[in-house]
């Protein structure tokens, strides 16, 4: 006898109201945004507060400049996870309906865009500022898990980007009629993997308590880009990872287009979340290399 969980009874929405034809609703993924941005403002306005963390005992900026530095996240969030998503998962329709990318309340957002807008948006902070762009990025990388942690549980709670069908007792009986559809010859409930709450555990629990503990116990923050590379290397492992047990994207970039060859390499059994993943694991090779050459050199 195949072993499967029902899906909780959890609705995407925290609450909505309904005035006269004035209509609200908050849900669940826009809520993890707000408290994960926020919680990481917390986790950074901590680590600034303690200037023996930092090399010479110096905060890369202020607590007034972390806050205004939200603000430029938020926008190298949305700007860049909507272009990501277009870019990536759905480049021939967004190039045939230009229009559509600014429609951010259909649905759509790549993790890998929204962490390249943010980037951006922190160089170009950070050059305004006369910031040590490394530092920044230290303190920006250790605010970072509980907004995974957060958002892959919303996921969750969505009923979406669940996992592979699965036998392990463990696996989810996600509704939607895409989730319950599996292989012809598969037999019994088409439970899946609950690949969201891997993702959570990995990348938000997992990940994050690594980073505190190399802050705040290990003195991390004195070697500039350490944190940053932990960070980059630790989620391209995971997310890498956590892909075998996903449902690959169905948006695979099509034949045609100026990235064909990713659809070739995807084709050679490689998903899109870990195409994109490559890069950002040597990106935090890269960075701890070169963090550790600089700490030597010193």
């Amino acid at each position: 006898m195949t072993f499967a969980l029902p899906f909780p009874p959890l609705s995407p929405e925290v609450f909505s109201i309904s005035l006269g034809g004035f209509q609200f609703a908050l849900r669940w993924y826009a809520l993890a945004y707000i408290v994960g941005l926020l919680a990481g403002l917390w986790l950074i306005r901590r680590a600034l507060a303690r200037p023996a963390l930092w090399k010479d005992n110096t905060p890369p900026m202020t607590a007034a400049q972390a806050e205004a530095l939200l603000t430029w996240v938020i926008i190298g969030v949305v700007v860049g996870g909507r272009l990501g998503f277009a870019l990536f998962y759905q480049p021939a329709h967004f190039l045939a309906h230009p229009g559509d990318i600014v429609k951010i309340w259909q649905g759509g957002m790549a993790f890998h865009g929204g962490l390249l807008g943010v980037v951006v948006a922190a160089a170009l902070f950070c050059w305004r500022q006369r910031l040590t762009p490394a530092s920044v990025a230290d303190a920006m990388a250790l605010a970072t898990p509980p907004g995974l942690l957060l958002g892959r549980l919303a996921n969750f709670i969505n009923a979406e980007l669940w996992g592979r069908p699965t036998t392990a007792p463990w696996g989810v009986l996600f509704p939607g009629p895409a989730a319950q559809t599996c292989p012809p010859d598969w037999t019994g409930p088409c439970a899946r993997h609950p690949s969201q709450l891997y993702e959570a555990g990995l990348e938000g629990l997992l990940l994050g308590a690594l980073l505190l503990v190399l802050a705040f116990s290990r003195g991390a923050l004195k070697i500039p880009g350490r944190v940053t590379g932990v960070f980059f290397l630790g989620y391209g492992l995971a997310r890498f990872t956590v892909e075998f047990f996903r449902q690959p994207d169905a948006q695979f970039i099509t034949p045609g287009n100026p990235l064909g060859h990713v659809l070739r390499l995807g084709e050679a059994g490689l998903t899109m979340g870990q195409l994109l993943s490559l890069p950002m694991i040597a990106l935090g090779l890269g960075v701890l290399l070169m963090a550790n050459h600089a700490q030597a050199r010193a």
